[in-house]
Formats: structure tokens, sequence, C-alpha cells
């Protein structure tokens, strides 16, 4: 029985260590093995339309078929020096794969605007300006469609465009993808809508790394059921509170401050299960520290849809649908961990196996967290 502990100790940790070895030194973009969300901001009414898109710059650039040169170029100067000099080659890709229209005729980009760069979380995006002209009936309807970085390209692989859009006064909110590549401007029902952030929201969890790790690392400390009830509250009510005041622009703090945050809390997380019994001198301190990292967490949280305009009141819905995807697969993750861990804990091998799972913890986030510092050019 001693045995089959320890086999069931190593095989857990052997499983963490293998999902995060991948994660110090993750491979550059190639065919299929990354994934993006595209985002545009789409205003006007009638014939005039304007068009803003922000795009992973080098996957834009590798799906324009440039050369190394262009995107591989990490310094905002020469990104824009190249967005410059293959304008016409990423407007042509751009413009075959996104398209307005209006009274079911497609409209014309008329002007584009000069390309600039800026950051989303750790990637570089390049924000287009387009401007649509339209030609119809005065009371048209428009329709926003999105066919960017599709899975025949190779680059990239389940690619979501996050529409936002204010056309001839409705205010609304969209994710297209592959199966749902149009919306029609008031032609969505509102429960729709809802289900297409709550998917988002769930599936910006799962991909978030950063943020399951932490999760975890409070699990492994947790050691009742209502030790677990208790901080999850925290963790939730916390980032809920930062998530929506950021995502409606009443908070902006630079994700260069914020990533490296992200992975400090999981470091001091996981390094109090490491100190075992001594962990009862900082139990006072538990609750406090996990809603002080959970406010943190939820601007990494509002990083995803990065909706800061004054209509975002308006969008209040979408906002709380994303959050309420986090907070339901954030359960599902605690459902299905805890148990394991006290089953664990119930053998002779559970504080080997609490060092093993999380001593890789404490070191990848340290690599994302000096990785994550931004270093002048």
């Amino acid at each position: 029985m001693p045995r089959r502990q320890w086999l069931f100790a190593v095989g857990l940790a052997f499983i963490v260590g293998g999902v995060l070895a991948d994660l110090v030194y993750p491979a550059p973009a190639s065919a299929h093995d990354a994934t993006t969300t595209a985002h545009a901001e789409v205003t006007g009414s009638g014939a005039n339309v304007k068009v803003v898109l922000d795009l992973e710059y080098d996957l834009l650039m590798k799906s324009a078929w440039l050369y190394a040169q262009a995107y591989e170029a990490k310094e905002r100067a020469e990104q824009l020096r190249q967005l410059k000099l293959n304008r016409d080659a990423v407007i042509d890709y751009v413009t075959r794969r996104f398209d307005v229209a209006y009274d079911g005729k497609s409209c014309a980009p008329t002007t584009v605007g000069d390309a600039d760069v800026r950051l989303r979380g750790r990637a570089t995006f390049a924000v287009l300006t387009l401007a649509y002209s339209c030609q119809g009936e005065e009371r048209g309807v428009h329709a926003i469609s999105s066919a960017l970085f599709p899975d025949n390209e190779s680059f990239v692989h389940s690619t979501k465009t996050m529409v936002r859009y204010d056309l001839d006064g409705e205010t609304s909110s969209a994710v297209l993808d592959a199966a749902n590549p149009t919306v029609r401007v008031g032609e969505r029902p509102a429960a729709h809508q809802l289900w297409e952030f709550f998917l988002l929201g769930a599936e910006h969890l799962l991909s978030g790394l950063d943020h399951i790790l932490f999760l975890i690392a409070l699990l492994i400390g947790a050691r009742r059921l209502r030790d677990v009830v208790v901080t999850a509250s925290a963790f939730t009510v916390a980032h809920s509170i930062t998530f929506l005041l950021a995502a409606m622009g009443v908070v902006d703090v630079p994700g260069a401050i914020v990533e490296p945050v992200i992975a400090a809390s999981i470091i001091v997380v996981a390094v109090a299960n490491l100190l075992g019994r001594q962990e009862d001198k900082l139990g006072k301190w538990r609750l406090p520290i996990v809603f002080a990292f959970g406010l943190i967490h939820g601007l990494g949280f509002a990083g995803a849809l990065d909706i800061k305009e004054s209509g975002s009141w308006q969008l209040l819905l979408s906002l709380l649908s994303f959050n309420v995807g986090i907070e339901v697969t954030q359960l599902a993750i605690i459902a299905v961990l805890f148990p394991l861990l006290v089953l664990l804990r119930r053998t002779s091998a559970a504080r080997w196996a609490v060092v093993a799972m999380s001593v890789p913890i404490v070191a990848v986030s340290l690599y994302w967290f000096f990785d994550r510092i931004p270093l002048p050019l």
C-alpha cells in the first residue's frame, strides 16, 4: 500500500512537472500551435464607417507572407518601419478577410490611417485604422464579418475576433469565429451575445496558465473544504471588482506592472506551501494576501477584453457574462483537483508531493516574473 501511495504522488508530480516544463521556454508560433484573439472597434452610421483593428503583430506579418525580418522585429521603431514598408501587403491581407457590409453589399475601404503598435498583455499588436464607404438605402443594416487568421493558413488556429460596435445608434459587442463569422447590427439576440462572452471567459481562464497555477497553489495550501470556499470566495470577489472597474475604464494599470505582479503572487502562495507548518504563523495574513492578489488578477482578466471607452457601461452584461464564465471554470477546476489533493494528503507521501508540486510552480513563476519585467531598449 505505501508503494502505491508513493507511485500516486510521483505520478501526480510528474503530470504537474510535465505540464509546466513547456511553459518555461514556450515555442514560437508556428503551424497550428498558437491561437489568438483579434480585436475590432467599428463605429459610424450610414455610408461612413471607421474600423480600428488590433492584430497580433508577428502573426499578421507571417500571415501576409512577409520575410522573417518583418515578423521577427522586436523593437517598436522597427515594427513601425516594417508596417510602413509592407503597408500594401498588410492592408491587402486584412481587407480580404475583414468585411463591413451595408444592405448586403460590401463597403469599400477608402482611406487607411498610419499603423501603430501597442502591447496587449505580453504580446505586441499592430493597430490598423481603416475607413469604409458604404452604399445603400438610408436606413440600411450594417453587417460585420471576420475571417482573420483562419485555420487553413496554418500559422494559427481557433482565432476569435472580438467586435465592439457603435453603428447607427446601437452599441453592442460580439465574438466572431469560423462557426459564426458575421454579426448583423440589431439582429443578434442578447442571450446569444451573453453565451459568447461566457465561453470567452471560460476559454480565457483555461488558456491563462498563470491564473490556473495561482489557483492550484491556493488549493495545495488549503487543508479543509471551508478553507477552499473562503479562499476561492475572497479571490472571486477581489478579481471581479477590478475586472469590472478596469474593463469599463474606471481603473487603468499598465500591463507592464500587472503581469510581473501576477507572477509574483504565484511565487508567494507556492512558497507559503513549502513552509509547511510554519504556514500557521501566516494564517491570519492568508486571506488578505489572497484578496490583494485577486485584485491584481482581475486587472489581468480585464486585459483580455480591453474595453475602455465611455460606452463600456452599455456592455455591462457582456462583461458580467465573461466574468461568470471565469467563475464557473474556476469552480470546475476546484471540483476536480481538490478531492484528489485530499486523497493525497491521507498518504505517507503527502509532504513530499506538496514539495514536488510547489517547486516547479515557483520555478516557472520566477521565470515569468523576470521575463515580464520590461527592460529599456
